[in-house]
């Protein structure tokens, strides 16, 4: 090893561009808990996309699919094509607490809509996370599999 070179890793997400989309949208634990309320389904009317990884305990929000954030770029293309083909315009990213693996891949998929010239298909965040969800209360925690309050009492800043 040269000197003044480091045995550090690089965080995964280096290994990509930054989104153009810095700041993608997002929609609120309230908004989404409203879709549940009025009917919408997961899958059909939105997706929802968990991109946590290591620490997908404690469970997640009714009908997340798992898709670990450092898989997703080289995903997005084909990612594009399902959810357009099944019709679906809003999807949901979101991680612990969504400050950077959800802001992160809603960027990029905001990024890919906007080069294909979409405007019908969106892409956000979900604003604070699980975390945020999976502690507002029972209302919210109704709406999620395999629950577990434990795992959610625990300090989870460095997320």
């Amino acid at each position: 090893m040269a000197s003044g070179e480091s045995n550090v890793q690089r965080p995964w997400f280096e290994a990509y561009p930054p989104p153009k989309t810095s700041k993608p949208k997002t929609v609120t634990k309230e908004e989404l808990r409203h879709w549940f309320l009025a009917g919408q389904k997961p899958g059909k009317d939105f997706i929802l996309v968990d991109v946590r990884r290591d620490d997908h305990e404690g469970g997640t929000i009714r009908g997340a699919i798992n898709l670990p954030a450092q898989s997703v770029y080289a995903s997005i293309p084909t990612l594009y094509a399902l959810f357009e083909a099944a019709g679906v315009k809003k999807t949901i990213w979101t991680c612990t607490t969504s400050r950077k693996r959800g802001n992160l891949v809603a960027g990029w998929f905001a990024d890919f809509i906007n080069e294909k010239g979409d405007s019908d298909m969106q892409s956000y965040a979900l604003f604070e996370g699980v975390l945020g969800w999976a502690t507002a209360g029972e209302e919210f925690t109704d709406l999620m599999e395999e629950y577990d309050e434990h795992v959610w009492q625990r300090d989870h800043s460095s997320h």
